[in-house]
């Protein structure tokens, strides 16, 4: 981990960015690189600033922070994102992890919880909220209790970028990975997803971890 850690605010409300500033000044360690009030001002912010750590909003005044997050990801994957928010949706948790998010805080957490995640994901770690994991982990389960799922049999190749996309692999950090192109990788994705009947990356990723948890 750096000596500081370097962090851009990125949420569409300017009180709240006021009150994650005060917060982040509590820690010595942590110093606040940039902020930005849009996706397109967080994806740009990101790429001037080149912050260790981006605390964000899922959803931002022009558009998705999970999208901002995806393409921040991409550009640069040195750089961590925590996704700051209310909502605690399990579609949107696993949209978010699947986007290449390493952390996932309401905004019903502590000032020390969210500086301390701050600091453990620029260690390389990931984290997410207690009551974001409890819903994630019983969603799992009730899909899993649901039905056995027949599907379409994948090619190797296909379970290699499956297993990849359950980690939360940006289809550029894949193609790095197996020696293909972005756009392979994304064609690949697709043909999962339609071997899989699934319409989302999240719903491939609930399936590996029932299969996992079945194989166990």
């Amino acid at each position: 981990m750096p000596e500081t850690v370097r962090v851009m605010i990125a949420d569409s409300c300017e009180v709240v960015r006021e009150g994650l500033r005060a917060v982040l000044r509590r820690r010595p360690e942590i110093s606040v690189a940039a902020e930005a009030a849009s996706a397109d001002a967080a994806i740009e912010g990101a790429r001037r600033s080149a912050p260790d750590v981006v605390v964000m909003g899922v959803r931002l005044g022009d558009g998705s922070g999970i999208e901002a997050c995806r393409a921040i990801r991409e550009r640069s994957p040195d750089t961590k994102v925590i996704m700051f928010t209310s909502c605690a949706d399990d579609d949107t948790v696993m949209d978010a992890i699947l986007a290449g998010a390493s952390g996932y805080m309401l905004k019903t957490a502590t000032g020390d919880a969210l500086n301390d995640a701050i600091v453990s994901v620029a260690k390389g770690g990931s984290l997410l909220d207690p009551i974001v994991t409890s819903h994630v982990l019983d969603r799992l389960r009730a899909d899993g209790g649901r039905r056995e799922e027949q599907v379409d049999p994948l090619s190797g190749q296909e379970r290699r970028v499956l297993a990849l996309v359950a980690l939360g692999k940006t289809n550029k950090e894949i193609a790095a990975e197996i020696q293909l192109s972005e756009k392979t990788v994304k064609n690949y994705v697709s043909s999962i997803l339609n071997k899989l009947r699934m319409h989302r990356r999240s719903e491939a990723a609930a399936f590996v971890a029932r299969q996992e948890a079945h194989d166990q």
